[in-house]
């Protein structure tokens, strides 16, 4: 397996299959390259030095937070965009384009509503050289082999939403691909259709009934990826690229929430929401877990920029977040935690994000643990936990304790927000900028800290009324 130096990866075999498919210190940018006077490149530097290998018969899975990447990486590898930098090679071939050897499942099920299933699916062999027999028999084939026998006639307006999404696998299994890619393939679906397909699918790929060599999938779902992958890739972001490579669990323990299935869970979730971490160090306190502390630290991470970055979360989640945990005498399994609140990676990492930039809590060996402050916002009531907030506000977040001292020492006690954007601009896209801005301000004012007057623009102390408007 080649990866750069700066990923971690567990020992694999010494015999492996032939190589499919391979990524070398990959790079993609949006935007010209160009530096602010702080030195922060104004582009968006989407990936870093990304390096991979796909083998045959492996079913990898790649998984991250919003923002590592995930999707523009496997993009990339398909051939339906070029990389800023670094090379795609199938069977040692560059991939120049799309590929017909590789087909593609989206999140979205974008069939044609005015086609029937069989349509849809002859659809994905219109390019190839074959007679109308010829694709309605593959078309067929396929149809069968997902389980949508009977309903070749059916128009998806009539189909459920699984249905459709088989649907969508039968298209792209219909043109035999030699390597499959998944986008997120299941998560626009409900968890009993999403688990139902899941384990179908599995088990279809292991009896060798899908005409596909190996498969890469996107996915946010933690226990979706340990669940179906040989190897799991854990990507970083800000900007995205490979913390480590993790072999999956052995056959047996995939399905079955055993101590091997629960390890992995674990592992991955710590090396997710520790992301300042080396995963390898990661790795070795999970192994001997018995010697680490078990208590939280909650120090502050440096941003490594000119301004922390704000999680988008309402203060309400944090809230309540930290009066289950609190529930759970003050610590409780992440992965727990995600599958009973039938939350995706996406939406509980932020929100554990919110929780340690805070000081409330911090995630360790796959749990988040509340600290002394996250203890006392849990048992208080509405009075007291304004006063802990705005203690942990003016402590932990640079944006917002920058806000009230500048209020402070305005004549007026005002400040028109295009100050503070500008500013953030420095750091942050345009849009970004507003976003952390509003999240500041939620915040400050959950605190009590100062107002803000959205029609006009300004910022002024809670005990002074705006003297200015527009």
């Amino acid at each position: 397996m080649s990866l750069s130096s700066k990923v971690t990866k567990m020992q694999q075999p010494t015999h492996s299959p032939a190589v499919l498919l391979e990524a070398t210190h990959v790079r993609k940018m949006y935007g010209d390259e160009k530096r602010t006077k702080h030195g922060e490149i104004q582009g968006v530097l989407v990936l870093d030095d990304v390096s991979l290998q796909i083998r045959e018969g492996e079913f990898v899975a790649i998984l991250g937070p919003s923002g590592s990447g995930k999707s523009t990486l496997l993009r990339i590898l398909s051939g339906l965009i070029h990389p800023t930098a670094g090379t795609v090679r199938y069977r040692d071939a560059l991939v120049m384009g799309p590929d017909p050897h590789l087909a593609i499942v989206f999140q979205t099920f974008a069939l044609f509503p005015w086609l029937t299933v069989l349509e849809n699916v002859e659809l994905g062999l219109e390019a190839q050289d074959l007679t109308r027999t010829q694709r309605t028999k593959r078309a067929l084939a396929a149809i069968d082999t997902i389980g949508l026998d009977g309903f070749e006639d059916a128009y998806p307006k009539e189909l459920s939403g699984g249905m459709r999404q088989r649907v969508g696998f039968a298209r792209a299994l219909v043109v035999e691909p030699e390597l499959l890619f998944m986008d997120e393939p299941f998560s626009a679906l409900d968890v009993l259709t999403a688990e139902n397909l899941r384990t179908e699918l599995l088990r279809l790929w292991r009896e060798g009934r899908i005409p596909t060599k190996a498969i890469l999938m996107v996915t946010h779902n933690i226990e979706e990826a340990v669940q179906m992958a040989d190897r799991l890739v854990v990507m970083g972001h800000d900007p995205g690229c490979i913390r480590a490579i993790l072999n999956g669990v052995p056959l047996a323990d995939r399905l079955a929430k055993t101590p091997a299935h629960e390890h992995l869970v674990d592992l991955v979730y710590t090396i997710i929401t520790q992301p300042d971490e080396d995963a390898g160090t990661i790795m070795a306190a999970q192994d001997g877990r018995k010697e680490q502390p078990v208590g939280p630290t909650a120090t502050p991470k440096p941003s490594g920029r000119g301004y922390q970055s704000l999680p988008h979360i309402k203060i309400g989640a944090v809230n309540g977040l930290a009066e289950r945990v609190q529930r759970h005498d003050g610590r409780e399994d992440l992965a727990v935690l995600g599958r009973e609140l039938q939350m995706e990676l996406d939406d509980i990492l932020p929100l554990v994000e919110a929780v340690e930039l805070l000081g409330f809590g911090e995630a360790m060996e796959g749990d988040l643990i509340l600290t002394d402050a996250g203890r006392r916002l849990a048992e208080g009531d509405e009075l007291q936990d304004k006063e802990i907030f705005r203690e942990q506000v003016l402590s932990n977040v640079e944006l917002i304790r920058q806000m009230k001292e500048a209020l402070d020492r305005a004549e007026d006690h005002e400040i028109q927000e295009d100050q503070i954007l500008e500013q953030l601009e420095e750091y942050f896209s345009p849009d970004e900028a507003r976003r952390q801005f509003e999240t500041a301000v939620d915040w400050a004012r959950y605190a009590e800290l100062f107002a803000y007057d959205g029609a006009s623009g300004l910022l002024y102390l809670e005990d002074a009324a705006p003297t200015s408007t527009q």
